[in-house]
């Protein structure tokens, strides 16, 4: 029966308990067993279902070519069970899958198989054995078919960053600083272009009523927004922000300055 516990408890990470349990009810059946655990797995995920699971941990890479990238966010309730073994295990489990599978998305990523089931049900499983709700909120693989994607992880996996980039080498020096600046600065898209018209308006909107109230000239109020605008792309728009390593370029100047054919392709930034 020791054997038994052993066995289950390390395929299914549930408690010494439960596991005894479960091997009594299903007859020394492991089979049976495991089902009985997942079974209560799942019933308890469904209690913790409501829960904010808002801790947790991204892990990055990118393949040995240097032209692929993979990111995922794995996510507990506490950083206590951030920190467990058997949390970060798993969530080193998951990244391997990622990495193999490609997911497109996060629905994809919970169909997939994880050893003898999926990887939704695996997440239900130590839901009920850890006694916390796990979550896995974002995953994405990103890929550059004319140059480098790099990876970048700030504050212990807080933060993670992909960049793809085309017109530069594998390891290069400026794709690493660029996902540094998207950690750092956050922006919300690429360029200007890429913002979402009514966002625009809406700002638009936001200064003009703040202009009214000052008492601006109705001939001036447009050039001032036009202005405030410039100011607002600088936050949101990675290609116009204060490059980090020197407050008086932009990131626009900088790739400028790299050469003719470098440019950024797109970026990805999952934050806890």
């Amino acid at each position: 029966m020791f054997e038994q516990i052993k066995a289950l408890r390390e395929k299914t990470g549930a408690g010494m308990i439960d596991v005894k349990k479960a091997l009594e009810e299903a007859g020394g059946d492991m089979e049976k067993a495991t089902d009985i655990l997942r079974k209560k797995g799942a019933a308890k995920a469904a209690k913790r279902a409501g829960r904010e699971a808002s801790e947790g941990i991204i892990i990055a890479s990118v393949n040995d070519e240097g032209n692929e990238g993979y990111m995922v966010e794995v996510n507990s309730e506490t950083d206590f069970v951030s920190r467990n073994e058997q949390f970060q295990d798993f969530a080193k489990k998951i990244f391997a899958i990622v990495k193999n599978e490609k997911p497109n998305n996060r629905e994809e990523l919970l169909k997939l198989t994880f050893a003898d089931t999926t990887v939704q049900a695996k997440l239900e499983e130590l839901t009920g054995s850890i006694g916390e709700k796990l979550d896995i909120k974002n995953v994405a693989v990103l890929k550059s078919d004319h140059g480098v994607v790099a990876s970048y992880i700030h504050a212990s996996g807080r933060i993670g960053v992909l960049i793809a980039m085309s017109g530069v080498e594998k390891d290069s020096e400026i794709a690493h600083d660029l996902a540094m600046q998207v950690a750092a600065s956050n922006p919300k898209c690429l360029t200007p272009a890429e913002v979402a018209p009514e966002e625009i308006e809406r700002e638009k909107d936001v200064y003009r009523e703040q202009l009214k109230n000052e008492g601006k000239p109705e001939a001036m109020i447009e050039k001032i927004i036009a202005g405030k605008l410039g100011k607002f792309y600088e936050e949101v728009c990675l290609v116009k922000q204060i490059y980090i390593k020197d407050d008086k370029k932009t990131v626009e100047q900088v790739l400028q300055a790299a050469g003719e054919n470098v440019s950024i392709e797109k970026f990805v930034r999952f934050s806890l």
